[in-house]
């Protein structure tokens, strides 16, 4: 699948780039149609249970459209690894346009995202979580349960490969070039890690240790409490503090 090596297959291409022939479009779209459900298993391992693979399907097949449509199969180029770029991009936009958080959960984020505002504007300073806690009568837990779901629903992992796949079918799927990363994957994977540091750069001197304690020495926060001389509690509270604000700004500029 990986080249356009049969006649059969580079007939199919020649009729469908030169008039457009919708027997050799049908022909292409099911060729390449397992790229489709592989690229869909492997994203939706990262998701949360309200994103519905027939969603993210309906994602993968523009991609594919869009791939079979402006492939140009006279370059040297594998045609799988061109798609697949396209597809991943393809369900990367549609999730970033969408909302897949339950309603009744994007309400209760709403409402801190309000209640943080009004604190901030009051007290001339960051809100607590136990202030947040108070102003809303929502058990601290609750608010940092929220606010980590929240963020982390627009994190996608499309790195692993999903666990519930046997060593045949993940053959099957293999790219042979998967461990190479595309120029276009490297600017975008680029331009988002700059975005990260931007906004952690943005965080108080509390918050940005305990970020960088806690994802790059991967102290737990007991362990941080001990090295800053603070309560669990505490950092507990600059870690949800720090990554609510780096989810709202994050969220903001998609």
């Amino acid at each position: 699948m990986s080249t356009i090596s049969s006649s059969k297959e580079s007939s199919f291409w020649d009729l469908w780039k030169s008039k457009k022939d919708q027997d050799a479009g049908d022909y292409l779209v099911k060729k390449y149609m397992p790229l489709v459900h592989y690229h869909v298993q492997r994203i939706a391992t990262g998701l949360p249970k309200s994103v519905k693979r027939e969603e993210l399907k309906s994602l993968a097949l523009v991609g594919l459209f869009d791939a079979i449509e402006k492939f140009d199969p006279t370059r040297d180029l594998k045609f799988d690894t061109y798609a697949s770029f396209r597809i991943r991009g393809s369900i990367i936009d549609g999730l970033r346009k969408e909302d897949w958080l339950p309603r009744s959960l994007r309400e209760k984020s709403k409402r801190i995202e309000a209640a943080m505002e009004r604190l901030e504007q009051s007290l001339m300073r960051n809100a607590t979580l136990e202030e947040l806690a108070e102003e809303l009568s929502m058990p601290e837990e609750e608010i940092a349960a929220i606010t980590h779901e929240v963020f982390f629903s627009n994190v996608l992992s499309i790195d692993d490969m999903p666990k519930d796949q046997d060593d045949s079918t993940q053959q099957a799927f293999a790219l042979k070039d998967e461990s190479s990363i595309s120029p276009e994957e490297e600017l975008l994977k680029s331009e988002e890690i700059q975005q990260l540091i931007d906004q952690i750069e943005k965080l108080n001197d509390n918050e940005k240790l305990v970020i960088s304690l806690f994802y790059k020495e991967e102290l737990t926060l007991t362990e941080i409490g001990q090295v800053l001389g603070l309560t669990t509690s505490r950092i507990s509270q600059i870690h949800s503090k720090a990554i609510f604000k780096l989810r709202k700004e994050l969220t903001a500029m998609i």
